[in-house]
């Protein structure tokens, strides 16, 4: 072989160690020479590996209380006999593991070799599990995997296709909390896909649910696989949520701290990643709703379709008159042959007391009400609410941030900054016509004491100073941003913005 492909076989050579150094904790634990109190010796290599996964399917249901004392109740629940220790020897083991992932000094396990690619000596460090917050009454502290943790349990199964969008959501928050944007991104993109398969293969239970149920057993197998998916469904949107809370203290925090260029990239990136995370957020609502109309609706719809199949597979000559006329029956067995047969009795009848009860003369009627506001009603547009009141927010923190010091701006102003910033894709978007629209027809706008909660411009108030007014007059000339949308030029203008 050539020499340069010899050399470039060794490319990422530390990587490659770094990723095998992640088993020397459960290696370590194999090493242990423990027994139990009938002189059996102790699996701590497989005991690890429950623990990996304790730690893993908490993270996943979002219980952050995991610690020593939590780790020995589950070993000693699945223990079932296996091993021979009270309840104190299981917690005990449960503190030497947590000690082989996190050792008790406070440093990071590493691991020393000999670099073939730089040809000298290299060391590697990573971190299995992580402390969290901890309940300083009872002096208990919690722990959770860790970046390098959750690698290594990736690396012991190759998981199905339905659990990558809960572990790109871990990846997501591991990304934001450590300013990795570009990654982020491209993670978001990956639940996107993710997000599509899935309603794809919703849809297409939906279709073999009422097409290929014909048995009990069938029916009750497929109730158990929409149930599991709408849980999991369930616990991605509370995630969901959760991350776009961060992505939003992220945004604020961003905002007050931009000095220089990085940090305005920094900026941008962030508002790009508020944005096609509430994309994808809206389409996993909707998949949600799909969920619960599939467990309810098609469900009920296969239930009724194995009933009729039921009733066409039964044969009243061969079951019933076949029976009752070649074999003589007594009466009373007779009856009892007919009786799921036969209708229930009915009996209409009138009770003189209805004449004392209570009549009513008139219906109330309703006071009208009548808000600045139009409120949401219909539940299937709450979400896309949602996303419009964070849109007009993220548009009126833009402006304002343009205007600096000054109190005026034209429409035409802010397209100019969007286009030369690189966030034209404002422009392509209709909410950011709506926004315009909707100010001016609500100028001028100012914030009050006491707000309402569901309307539109809720967030764009959230960005003005008790006081603080926005006024959008129309001018001469129209817009052509794009080509499909073209709009009136107009001056947005801030008063009370020097009195605050």
């Amino acid at each position: 072989m050539e020499i340069d492909r010899l050399t470039g076989m060794l490319e990422g050579y530390k990587e490659r160690i770094q990723r095998l150094a992640l088993f020397d904790p459960l290696h370590n634990l194999e090493a242990k020479r423990e027994k139990d109190r009938q002189d059996r010796p102790i699996d701590f290599f497989g005991l690890g590996l429950l623990a990996l996964l304790f730690f893993f399917e908490n993270m996943l249901i979002r219980n952050k209380k995991t610690g020593v004392k939590e780790l020995a109740d589950y070993l000693q629940q699945m223990n079932e006999g296996e091993i021979d220790l009270d309840e104190v020897g299981f917690e005990k083991l449960a503190r030497t593991i947590v000690e082989a992932f996190r050792p008790p000094s406070g440093k990071r396990n590493a691991r020393s070799f000999y670099n073939w690619e730089t040809r000298q000596m290299d060391f590697v460090e990573f971190s299995i599990l992580k402390a969290e917050r901890g309940d300083l009454a009872s002096n208990k502290q919690y722990y959770s995997l860790d970046e390098h943790g959750l690698e290594l349990v990736f690396a012991t199964k190759e998981f199905f296709r339905e659990f990558h969008l809960s572990i790109n959501q871990l990846l997501l928050r591991k990304q934001l909390e450590k300013g990795e944007f570009v990654g982020a991104l491209r993670q978001i993109s990956e639940m996107s896909v993710d997000v599509e398969t899935l309603k794809e293969r919703i849809l297409r239970i939906k279709h073999e649910v009422q097409r290929s149920i014909v048995s009990e057993e069938t029916y009750l197998r497929y109730k158990q696989v929409i149930e599991d998916i709408h849980a999991r469904l369930a616990r991605e949107h509370e995630e969901f949520t959760e991350l776009q809370t961060f992505v939003d203290e992220t945004k604020e925090r961003l905002l007050y701290e931009r000095k220089d260029g990085k940090e305005q990239k920094a900026y941008e990136y962030i508002l790009r990643i508020d944005r096609e995370l509430g994309e994808v957020h809206f389409a996993h609502t909707q998949l949600l709703k799909d969920s619960i109309a599939l467990k309810t609706t098609a469900l009920q719809a296969a239930q009724e379709s194995l009933y009729h199949v039921a009733l066409q597979s039964f044969n009243f000559d061969q079951e019933l008159v076949s029976r009752l006329v070649s074999t003589p029956l007594p009466l009373w067995a007779t009856r009892v042959l007919l009786e799921p047969f036969l209708g229930l009795e009915q009996s209409a009848s009138w009770s003189p007391l209805a004449v004392f009860e209570k009549q009513r003369v008139g219906v109330a009627k309703e006071e009208e009400e009548q808000d600045e506001f139009e409120d949401v009603t219909e539940e299937q547009e709450q979400a896309h609410f949602m996303i419009q009141q964070a849109n007009f927010g993220t548009l009126m923190q833009r402006i304002l941030a343009m205007l600096g010091e000054k109190n005026e701006i034209t429409l035409a102003e802010v397209a100019a900054h969007l286009q030369e910033h690189g966030d034209d894709d404002w422009l392509q978007h209709r909410s950011f016509y709506d926004f315009w629209l909707l100010l001016h027809h609500r100028s001028p706008l100012q914030k009050s004491e006491e707000e309402e909660e569901n309307h539109l411009l809720k967030e764009v108030l959230t960005h003005l100073a008790p006081g603080e007014s926005i006024r959008v007059t129309e001018l001469l000339g129209r817009l052509r941003l794009t080509e499909r949308y073209e709009i009136q030029n107009m001056l947005l203008t801030r008063e009370g913005h020097n009195d605050v």
